[in-house]
């Protein structure tokens, strides 16, 4: 895996909090990581759920009329 060096600065207190970790950039590294994903994944079931208020009444329309139909040709 390709590494760059990148400065931040952090708040003391964060800064403090990772005084024990061995590996800061590891750890840091994946903390962003793990974000991201996170972030990725609130944004998706956004999209899902906007995609679904959008399409509720097509659906439920489709819906009654197979409801209609579907006790057809049963005793």
């Amino acid at each position: 895996m390709h590494t760059v060096r990148v400065n931040i600065t952090l708040p003391l207190e964060i800064a403090e909090m990772l005084k024990n970790v061995k590996n800061k950039s590891g750890f840091i590294a994946e903390a962003v990581r793990e974000r991201l994903e996170k972030e990725e994944k609130a944004y998706l079931i956004r999209e899902l759920t906007e995609g679904y208020k959008v399409r509720k009444p097509e659906e439920k329309k489709l819906v009654e009329e197979w409801d209609s139909t579907s006790g057809d040709g049963i005793d």
